[in-house]
């Protein structure tokens, strides 16, 4: 008796890296519209999406478009989805294959095994000829990557220790510098360590450089007020997946001594009002949890855990 074996190594492509961010964050940027338009596609293509409903049977239909003016309609139905392990999903429009996404986490980084099986060999050699799908499933993971270190950047606070103290912590839509070069004229004083900016992070291995406008965005910047109040802001742009409206751009930001008094804290702000983040262990370091609270005012807890 003699077993047939399908072997499928003509038509498929495999990519795996190792991603600087934690695994909550990936799977975060990979299932939310916001996000995955911002990086999705090789270099030079921007998204419109329509339609992102990631559930089996759930659709994801959008526009891929090329740095010629070319639009590419694009429509998947997703097939399996494991929070923060898996997704796959069948491109039901041409060119036909289906994409298996692994995630494993790895302390704070994540590996990815990113797997591409097209529905017939020659489909595959036309994509890979003309539209060149392996060199741009290489750059999609670079964009991705830089993205990440992007996403990371703007969301970590520098804090030296532990010491309780509330702020007021703002979010600009990349004027953040002019904003405080602003509140400085009319409050004199200096900013606390000076200005971090996303230059100033440190790069990670094998990935992409930012463009000089990206460089130039505020990582992070503090400006004492009155009676030792602290106002903190970093830069949000839409051009990272951040959508400021006014009132969503401020917060009371608590820093509590211990992690026991951030709870107590957070739990008594929660009462009748809205979670906006549930309190827990962060990628950056810290216990973190936000709300808006029953009368309509945002708060931000932080306890720095590293």
């Amino acid at each position: 008796m003699t077993t047939e074996i399908n072997k499928t190594d003509d038509r498929e492509l495999r990519l795996t890296r190792t991603l600087n961010a934690s695994v909550e964050l990936v799977w975060e940027v990979f299932t939310t519209p916001e996000h995955i338009a911002k990086w999705w596609g090789p270099n030079g293509f921007t998204n419109t999406i329509f339609t992102m409903d990631v559930r089996p049977e759930g659709e994801w239909d959008f526009v891929m478009h090329g740095p010629d003016g070319t639009d590419f309609k694009n429509r998947s139905i997703y097939k399996e989805i494991v929070q923060h392990k898996k997704i796959v999903f069948d491109h039901v429009s041409g060119p036909k294959f289906r994409a298996t996404i692994q995630f494993n986490a790895q302390g704070d980084k994540t590996d990815i095994d990113w797997h591409m099986l097209f529905d017939s060999k020659e489909e595959f050699i036309q994509v890979v000829k003309t539209f060149k799908a392996d060199e741009g499933l290489k750059q999609n993971l670079d964009k991705l990557n830089l993205y990440l270190k992007a996403q990371q950047d703007l969301r970590t606070q520098l804090k030296p220790n532990n010491k309780a103290r509330v702020c007021t912590y703002l979010n600009f839509n990349g004027n953040t510098e002019e904003a405080f070069n602003f509140y400085r004229s009319v409050f004199g004083g200096e900013f606390n360590g000076g200005i971090q900016r996303l230059s100033d992070a440190p790069a990670h291995e094998g990935m992409p450089e930012m463009d000089e406008a990206t460089k130039k965005l505020i990582l992070h910047i503090e400006l004492p007020i009155l009676g030792g109040h602290i106002l903190m802001a970093t830069d949000a742009p839409e051009s990272m997946g951040f959508k400021l409206t006014s009132g969503n751009n401020m917060h009371i930001s608590l820093e509590p001594e211990t992690r026991e008094e951030t709870q107590r804290i957070f739990d008594g702000l929660s009462v009748g009002g809205e979670i906006t983040m549930p309190l827990k262990d962060m990628f950056f370091g810290s216990f973190f949890g936000s709300i808006t609270d029953k009368y309509g005012i945002n708060w931000m807890l932080n306890y720095a855990t590293k």
